[in-house]
């Protein structure tokens, strides 16, 4: 591809394919972007990474675009000058490896490198400024191996524990899936409808660190995009409230719920139990018992976020069974229903349909009654269907009538406190980590299940555990449990402890711990003692800026804040917040939709870069908008960056021919320089500021007043020329790296154009000697004025009232008020 007309390429003309084979070569001989590890290297140290991908086959659009904005950070901060590591890795294990090994016959490791392999090329091409010395794979034994070394540490500290618990369950891929991994009740891959059913699992006891997690968020405030704090607040969920204990007639030990409102109690009339909770099995007599078994059938085919749906209609069954208000001794009916979770607070609730909109809505298809006990000023529920959820004065409450909110819960509290039925109590939405896969293609999990000794810890120095080598294809299909256990010479093993016959555990771990704690295993990936250096990790981390995609928003780096306040408990990170700063990156779409085969809307990356060139395509993903904004690739336009790299390139190879590196640019056109200085601070500031759309376009009006110079001015042999040449190309080389490395070596220098280059403005020359000033009247224009950057607004508004235009189209009528924004601005609006 060559991006000029004609057959053959002039000395000053941009040809892209001559340049990324040129250029590729040169970065991987000279390795301009590896980290310096010199203790005596006193530049400051920045650590930039990009949330690492999946190697599910070559790079696409997403990649395009997510790389291209990590790698302007990068850059940048090369420019500066800065000490920076940028290191790429993969997150390689996984599902879909799984699945193409089965359907291919093969064994996972040859799926998944081989895409790496793909992967890394296509990096390579695309021009990332990356430090290729630290390049992991979380699929390598030496580094699964630290996974299996933290679990175990995890373990000793009690936030790694084996429980039964209900999980989503695939029956076709056969293991276990986040709620996340189910849309509208079906698998996310292979699309068969999901099951809860009850498994013995690992989990990691997140919910330990839930008030930390949720105050450590007042250090990434202003640091963090709002909308990504606020799902994760919301996520971990913490609420105030009460545990009250209901007795349950003919049960012995009470029921006890979590309530946030327990001010009203006296309007709880009725109990609901979640309906694949034990509880429910327990509570339910045998005259309800068939109704009750084919209800739970029908609730275990649905997700818990269906079950919390408010658009969904309410269900359930009556068990027989009735509870007893703690403080009115009312005996209220006990039901199962689908809209209480068995894993949230106790698995059951005190429902209060008057000022609940699932407790009414549940109420009035069953035919329950509804009691007000908050005077709201609304209509009756019973009679609107209209919960009244807000404040007022409580009613119907015996000894609590009259009080406010916050006076009735401190009473009550106080009441069940002296009855001994209850007490204060916080609650949280989120629940332990479920980490247990079946699945093969995953890190194994450290333990061994001993007869005698029962879970054992594999010793340190007998890590890893390694995968085996002998299953592939039909082995790893799906059986109901993990194809480990297929694995007779894996499985079978001596226990640690007693060296009786034991066996290993045949599940694998969740892929999240991979990506969980990889940033710290960058700052020396080459460890063999340990997960990672931590004197390096204090040099290093906290990582200063962190580029991914906002659908990792709540798992992954709440994972991720999570293992680093365990590190930091065990002393081996310094921080607490593992990323300083996020920058969420938005979606590319086309024609308004995402991209997809069934659509046939798909934009192939590699074929972009072939009939474009990689400057391009990276501009035009820059270019397109701010980086949380989506791409619709069907309104932006690669011809256009290309036909813009090219005449920035011609300013770069013509002010090199006509001048030498080192002329004084004081020498020059003064308005030129005036532009460029302006431009390289309007561009530091957007760059600064992720606003890399804004810089470009600054870019390019620097280009025109350049062309302009060279055109019908002093010429390129104007040291100011030179000088905007040398800013056009340091300024490219954070968005086209090639198009700048060739504009900067013809430019005359030496060594490469992304390393330290980056110009302060010169204060004297951003200055303007006037600026225009709109005058309006009632919102219309009516004159302009020249004035000085600087003026006072009261003198502007002088002028303005002074201008003969003005005082035309004011006539007689009266001004009311007179609106300046010095020194652009005035608008006069008269009755």
């Amino acid at each position: 591809m060559t991006a000029v007309d004609g057959d053959q390429v002039a000395s000053d003309s941009y040809d892209a394919r001559a340049l990324q084979d040129k250029w590729q070569a040169r970065w991987a001989e000279e390795n301009p972007f590896t980290a310096g590890e010199d203790p005596a290297d006193d530049r400051p140290r920045s650590y930039v990474l990009d949330m690492f991908p999946y190697p599910s086959g070559d790079l696409h659009m997403g990649h395009a675009e997510a790389f291209a904005i990590g790698d302007v950070v990068a850059r940048y901060r090369f420019q500066l000058g800065e000490n920076v590591l940028h290191p790429i890795g993969w997150d390689s294990f996984g599902l879909p490896a799984e699945n193409a090994a089965i359907k291919n016959g093969t064994h996972p490791a040859e799926w998944t490198y081989a895409n790496i392999e793909t992967q890394a090329e296509s990096f390579k091409r695309y021009g990332v400024a990356l430090d290729w010395t630290r390049r992991l794979h979380t699929s390598d034994p030496e580094y699964y191996r630290w996974n299996q070394w933290l679990f175990l540490r995890f373990f000793e500290r009690g936030l790694a524990y084996r429980n039964e618990g209900l999980v989503n369950w695939c029956p076709k891929d056969q293991t276990v899936l986040a709620n996340e991994q189910v849309v509208q009740g079906r698998c996310e891959r292979c699309g068969t409808e999901v099951v809860r059913r009850s498994l013995n699992q690992w989990y990691f006891r997140i919910t330990s660190y839930a008030d930390r997690l949720l105050q450590d968020m007042e250090q990434l405030e202003g640091k963090w995009p709002e909308r990504v704090l606020l799902m994760q607040r919301n996520w971990i969920g913490r609420s105030t409230g009460a545990d009250v204990e209901f007795r349950i007639e003919g049960r012995d030990e009470p029921v006890t719920v979590f309530t946030t409102r327990p001010d009203t109690l006296y309007g709880a009339t009725f109990f609901v139990v979640a309906a694949d909770a034990e509880l429910a099995d327990e509570l339910c007599t045998a005259e309800h018992r068939a109704d009750f078994e084919a209800y739970r059938d029908q609730v275990s085919r649905l997700t818990d976020i269906e079950r919390q749906s408010t658009e969904r209609e309410k269900t359930g069954v009556f068990l027989g069974r009735y509870a007893v208000n703690p403080v009115n001794g009312e005996r209220i009916p006990v039901w199962a229903a689908d809209y209480v979770l068995a894993d949230y607070g106790h698995g059951a609730i005190m429902a209060v349909p008057a000022h609940d909109q699932r407790d009414l809505d549940f109420a009035l298809k069953f035919g329950l009654p509804v009691r007000e006990v908050v005077e709201t000023g609304e209509g009756d529920p019973a009679e609107t269907g209209a919960a009244t959820a807000g404040e007022g004065r409580l009613m119907n409450s015996g000894p609590l009538d009259g009080m406010s909110k916050g006076e009735a819960i401190e009473r009550i509290i106080g009441i069940l406190g002296e009855r001994r039925t209850g007490s204060a109590a916080v609650n949280y939405r989120l629940r332990d980590w479920l980490l247990s896969r079946q699945r093969f293609w995953g890190t194994p999990i450290p333990i061994v299940h001993c007869p005698a000794c029962g879970e054992v810890p594999v010793p340190d120095d007998e890590l890893p555990v390694r995968l085996p080598d002998d299953l592939k294809g039909a082995d790893l299909a799906p059986k109901g449990v993990s194809p480990l256990a297929a694995a007779p010479d894996w499985v079978e093993t001596a226990c640690p402890s007693c060296g009786g016959a034991a066996q290993r555990d045949t599940d694998t771990m969740d892929t999240f711990v991979d990506s969980s704690w990889y940033y710290l295993r960058y700052c020396s990936p080459h460890a063999e003692d340990a997960p990672f250096d931590v004197d390096k990790v204090a040099e290093w981390g906290p990582i200063d800026q962190y580029v991914g995609g906002v659908e990792h928003a709540i798992l992954h780096l709440l994972y991720s804040r999570f293992f680093t306040k365990v590190l930091y408990d065990m002393g081996m990170v310094s921080f607490t917040e593992p990323f300083r700063r996020l920058l969420n990156q938005g979606q590319v779409i086309n024609q308004g939709k995402a991209m997809s085969k069934s659509l046939g809307n798909g934009v192939d990356l590699g074929e972009e870069i072939e009939k474009y060139g990689v400057d391009a395509v990276r501009l035009t993903v820059i270019f397109s908008g701010p980086p949380e904004d989506d791409i619709d690739w069907a309104d932006v336009s690669p011809a256009a960056s290309l036909k813009f790299l090219n005449r920035a390139f011609k300013v770069m190879a013509e002010a090199g021919a006509a001048s030498v590196p080192g002329t004084d640019p004081a020498q020059g056109d003064v308005a030129l320089r005036k532009a460029t200085h302006q431009a390289l601070d309007r561009i530091t500031s957007a760059v600064e500021a992720h606003r890399f759309n804004v810089a470009v376009a600054r870019l390019m009006e620097l280009v025109t007043a350049a062309r302009k110079a060279i055109d019908s001015g002093p010429g390129a042999k104007d040291p100011a020329v030179r000088e905007a040449a040398e800013v056009v190309a340091t300024t490219l080389s954070l968005f086209a790296p090639y198009a700048a490395e060739e504009g900067w070596e013809r430019l005359g220098h030496a060594g490469s154009v992304a390393i330290g280059n980056w110009r302060t403005p010169v204060p004297e020359l951003l200055t303007q000697e006037s600026v225009t000033c709109v005058v309006q009247v009632s919102s219309k224009v009516r004159d302009k004025l020249e004035v000085a950057p600087d003026i006072a607004p009261e003198d502007l508004e002088r002028l303005a009232l002074a201008s003969e235009k003005v005082q035309g189209f004011i006539g007689g009528k009266e001004v009311r008020r007179v609106v300046v924004k010095a020194p652009k601005l005035v608008n006069v609006v008269v009755a």
